[in-house]
């Protein structure tokens, strides 16, 4: 049985340092080596010492945690080489040149051990041409592990095979990858900038030549291929420069060079505006100018001023509004492929754009299969998960139909590939479908619907909802995954927490305790668990003084929040992307949560002028008063609780959480894979509801009061001398030190958790007639952004 424990990375740049670090987000032990400093005031390592000390300090961070770089140690090739023989994998991250690359792997050949495993991050040079002169078991044990960056967020990781590679040792990558490193592992083919790069700079070129064709502006095309359409928020021409012109302009030369018979060659031309880039070194993000470069004025919002470049007459300037039929139509649609339709179908210049791409596209990716890959998913999981697509080419082929699309591209003079006519003509109208709660895809080599590889152990609510759910209202619904285990998915806009929501959460509960569930995990498959409680409600309650509706439903939040405290079965929640407010509050009620490492959890309702009043606030008086041991100091920790609070301090991980107190080791656990979330909840819930007992309701909560409270008003006193916070801030902090000190008692008592959660309604309520807190929330609910004033 193989089992890693110790990796080396070959190579300290960019690329090499951020997979070293994700390597220790995982939690191996990583040796990082580069060149020796050659400089005669310079340290042997001080090349791969001064990259991670760089790497670490970059935003957004590459590690999980801060605490996780004591897991890499550094050298250099002349001095530590040889300490290869140690590690488990060895993967190299060099410069792209093919003799360099090779006479570092004739080094690593001499030191290295028999059986481990060699591979190469190349993205673009042949794999097989590095083996060569390489001994057996080299070529044996060798293949490309293609790491996008960043490696932390990009989730693909491409392993391309050599024809000498042991297929045990490709089919342990793949699992590897996806189960310990938290990527989407894709099998390549040894061609031509592999898949992603193959698929994602075609995609990229044909738009730059629309762009150039339809005279449309830069910022408008970008609007037009962000997330109106289900991608990055970049769209085209941002990713450019974030990529770097240079790079680009390198990949799109080499795949027309090395792929003549590429049909579609002419994509890969370099535009004379490009050309323009490249030649006044006008890089992108990098040298600080590019498509689009830093003006010196504000716009009306009063934000800093970004000018775009006119591709006509190459100078920069402020794009002129274009009021396109299509993005108007756009934004009153909330799906996201109903919306990909009606641009598509759009006759202005917008949706010329997006079909003709699309089409284009379409095209492409028919004459890739078997050229880059077997399986038409490879492609979809390639883009998705390397370029952050929504949706992959064949999915958006689906959205808008295979017939219609075939017939559309055919009548734009297109060449699709026969066998997609082939599966049209044998009665298979889509590449993907559901069966049995499962999601098959068209093998185009057996002519059938098979099983994703991979897919089948994991719960895919998607592929449930053709099935008829337990219980369902307008912003839920409750899907029965197998085992005896339920779960209550969220289906607000942007999964806001509502009325509907929460009463789900109590009719799912009662349904699990009632007809015999083992019990309940809370998820979706949203880019965000929820980014909180319904503002829009909560505001205009307020503004216009409704106090009994708005401490009705506080009450119902806080006691649906104590609904899964205390539930008869067991209720674990699956996190992912933003965990705010509300979305938190209901994960510290429940008996786990299983929070994906790329969870960012925080009770963040200061920036709106408030409190944490779904039962947060009392949570964490509670966890306070669980954490204190006989002797502790008590008055640092209240305040580093309060002090959390107060600064809406959010996690930007998973184990970031346990530090600020969202989660609770032993309790709550970390899936490096976001994908698996659900499925290790269910887990969880099967293995709880072994010998499960509801937990007793607390009443032996240790409060500090008056004393407490004066040590909490003089950190407020700090906290506003030091410019920290406003006057307003000020308030807030006096509020949650109310309710984390319980109220003006003489000394520390002993209280119950319905005591804190009447505190910290009362406090909720308050600021919430506050003309302070009223700007806020106004302010928020404009611009999506927090106001200080």
């Amino acid at each position: 049985m193989r089992i890693i424990k110790k990796i080396a990375v070959l190579g300290s740049g960019v690329m090499g340092s951020g997979i070293a670090c994700h390597f220790a987000n995982a939690g191996f032990q990583v040796m990082m080596l580069d060149l020796p400093g050659s400089g005669e005031n310079q340290r042997r390592n001080q090349v791969a010492e001064d990259a991670l000390a760089f790497a670490v300090k970059q935003k957004p961070a590459p590690l999980y945690h801060s605490g996780f770089i004591s897991r890499i140690t550094t050298g250099n090739f002349d001095d530590d080489l040889p300490k290869v023989k140690d590690a488990d994998w060895i993967i190299e991250v060099i410069v792209e040149k093919l003799e360099i690359k090779q006479s570092l792997f004739e080094r690593v050949d001499q030191y290295r051990r028999p059986g481990t495993i060699i591979s190469s991050n190349t993205s673009g040079i042949p794999i097989h041409l590095m083996t060569q002169g390489r001994s057996d078991d080299f070529k044996k044990h060798f293949l490309g592990t293609h790491f996008f960056n960043p490696p932390r967020y990009l989730r693909l990781l491409e392993i391309i095979p050599t024809p000498d590679t042991d297929k045990d040792l490709v089919n342990f990558l793949m699992q590897f990858g996806e189960r310990f490193l938290g990527k989407q592992t894709v099998l390549c083919k040894d061609t031509p900038a592999f898949i992603a790069n193959r698929v994602g700079v075609y995609s990229m070129a044909r738009i730059f030549q629309l762009t150039e064709e339809l005279g449309l502006p830069i910022s408008t095309v970008d609007k037009l291929t962000g997330p109106v359409i289900g991608r990055p928020n970049t769209g085209t021409f941002r990713l450019a420069d974030l990529v770097g012109h240079d790079t680009g302009v390198k990949v799109m030369q080499g795949i027309q060079h090395n792929c003549p018979d590429d049909e579609q060659a002419g994509a890969f031309n370099v535009p004379g505006y490009m050309q323009f880039l490249l030649d006044n070194k006008f890089l992108g993000n990098k040298t600080g100018q590019g498509f689009y470069k830093k003006g010196e004025g504000k716009n009306a919002k009063g934000q800093t001023e970004y000018l775009s470049l006119n591709l006509k007459t190459l100078e920069y300037g402020t794009d002129p509004r274009i009021d396109l039929p299509s993005l108007g139509i756009s934004k009153q649609i909330d799906d996201p492929e109903k919306r990909i339709k009606t641009i598509y179908d759009a006759p202005d210049d917008g949706g010329k754009l997006i079909k003709q791409h699309l089409l284009g596209l379409f095209a492409y990716v028919s004459n890739r299969i078997p050229e880059i890959a077997d399986h038409i998913n490879s492609i979809d999981d390639a883009l998705k998960a390397g370029f952050a697509w929504s949706y992959g080419p064949f999915e958006y082929w689906d959205i808008i139909g295979v017939k219609r699309g075939l017939e559309d591209a055919k009548a734009s003079g297109l060449s699709i590939s026969p066998w997609v006519q082939k599966m049209l003509d044998d009665g298979f109208e889509s590449f993907y479908t559901i069966k049995d709660g499962k999601t098959l895809v068209y093998n185009p080599s057996t002519n059938s619907y098979v099983p994703i590889q991979g897919a089948e152990t994991k719960v895919n609510l998607h592929a449930l909802r053709t099935q008829s759910p337990v219980y369902r209202n307008d912003e839920a619904v409750l899907h029965d995954i197998g085992d005896g285990v339920l779960c209550f998915e969220f289906r607000s806009k942007a999964n806001v927490i509502g009325e509907g929501i929460l009463r789900g959460i109590n009719e799912s509960i009662r349904i699990a305790e009632e007809e015999g569930w083992k019990g309940l995990v809370i998820g979706n498959h949203a880019t965000n668990f929820s980014v909180g409680a319904n503002l829009m409600l909560i505001g205009m309650m307020a503004f216009q003084e409704e106090w009994d509706d708005l401490e009705m439903a506080v009450n119902y939040f806080q006691q649906t929040s104590m609904r899964c405290r205390y539930s008869a079965v067991p209720v674990v929640v699956a996190t992912q992307g933003y965990v705010f407010g509300g979305g938190c509050e209901i994960s510290m009620h429940c008996d786990g949560v299983a929070a994906a490492a790329e969870s960012y959890i925080g009770l963040v309702e200061a920036g709106v002028g408030l409190i944490p009043g779904g039962g947060g606030t009392k949570e964490f008086a509670v966890r306070l008063s669980e954490s204190f041991r006989n002797g502790d100091v008590q008055i640092p920790q209240l305040i580093d609780r309060c002090k959390t609070l107060a600064t809406a301090s959010v996690a930007t991980s998973a184990y970031e959480a346990y530090d600020l107190g969202y989660l609770v080791k032993g309790r709550d656990e970390v899936v490096i894979n976001s994908t698996n979330a659900i499925t290790e909840a269910k887990r969880k819930v099967l293995y709880l509801s072994l010998n499960y007992i509801p937990p007793i309701p607390k009443s032996d909560i240790l409060v500090l009061g008056r004393q407490g409270l004066a040590s909490l008003y003089a950190f407020a006193n700090e906290f506003r001398l030091g410019a920290f916070g406003s006057a307003h801030d000020i308030k807030i902090v006096h509020k949650l030190a109310w309710v984390l000190c319980g109220g003006d008692l003489t000394g520390a008592q002993l209280v119950n958790e319905q005591y804190l959660l009447d505190l910290e309604r009362e406090a909720f309520l308050s600021l919430c007639g506050e003309q302070k807190t009223l700007e806020r929330i106004q302010y928020m609910l404009e611009n999506n952004k927090p106001l200080r004033n």
